[in-house]
């Protein structure tokens, strides 16, 4: 059996000297598909995240990728293999959209070599590939939200990532730069892991779902199974319905203050 690109095992994490505040998350994800993290405020999505690119080592359970440990690999190969995209990113770089992207092939690089000629050349597609040929000068300052983003994203793909991880990729965009961020999320030929608040973005865009509540997985499974109304109304504490819309095909939930809440 081909293992997965990206799987954990009955994962926990919490702060030192303090209780777990995320617990028994398991999923296997193939090569190529895309995996989103749902559930209200805190409910453990970044943490999830946090532990699924290195950032926290988990207080028990198992990260793998390509079926070898995370953690039991150099950090120069952990970012070879895994690279992620922030909510909140700098937005102060005096640096240029280019020199962004060449950053993400510092851990190809042994000791102190520059970069060679096919560093450049992996550069350069990527920025193609996002649509940011025409701004490799610009400043990273000047950009839009959705440039930023894409430049963010651009950065990634040039470590050459079996995974991409990205924490609320449509966070503080307007609805141009988020359908921007959705058109090259499905263009990409990576597997991704994102943390989503938006759950018709999540039903159209994942090929699984992951659903936290309070630190606790709740489902996982196809969206269609998910993301039922039942566990929506569980995770978000609300009344939620799901309906198919014609002729598209579209799946959309509409939600509602669940009765006890309501004054």
């Amino acid at each position: 059996m081909t293992a997965a690109a990206i799987s954990a095992t009955d994962l926990a994490w919490g702060p030192p000297r303090g209780p777990a505040i995320l617990n028994g998350v398991s999923f296997a994800l193939p090569a190529g598909r895309t995996l989103g993290v749902v559930g209200a405020n805190g409910a453990g999505k970044s943490t999830l995240l946090r532990l699924l690119y290195r950032y926290h080592r988990p207080l028990s359970g198992m990260v793998r990728i390509g079926g070898d440990d995370l953690w039991g690999m150099t950090s120069r190969a952990a970012a070879r293999r895994v690279a992620a995209v922030l909510q909140d990113q700098p937005t102060d770089f005096a640096l240029t959209v280019r020199e962004i992207a060449r950053l993400g092939r510092v851990p190809h690089r042994n000791g102190l070599a520059s970069a060679g000629a096919r560093d450049g050349a992996i550069v350069e597609a990527a920025l193609r590939r996002l649509d940011l040929g025409g701004l490799g000068q610009r400043r990273f300052g000047t950009l839009s939200g959705g440039e930023k983003q894409r430049v963010m994203v651009a950065r990634a793909l040039v470590q050459e990532p079996q995974v991409l991880i990205l924490d609320e990729p449509t966070n503080h965009l307007d609805i141009r730069h988020q359908l921007e961020v959705l058109e090259m999320l499905r263009g990409l030929d990576v597997t991704v892991v994102t943390s989503l608040h938006d759950l018709n973005l999540a039903f159209d865009l994942c090929d699984e779902v992951v659903v936290l509540s309070r630190g606790e997985m709740i489902a996982c499974g196809p969206p269609e199974a998910a993301l039922d109304a039942s566990t929506v109304a569980r995770a978000f504490a609300v009344t939620a319905s799901r309906e198919r819309l014609e002729p598209s095909g579209r799946t959309r939930f509409t939600y509602s203050l669940a009765p006890s809440d309501r004054t």
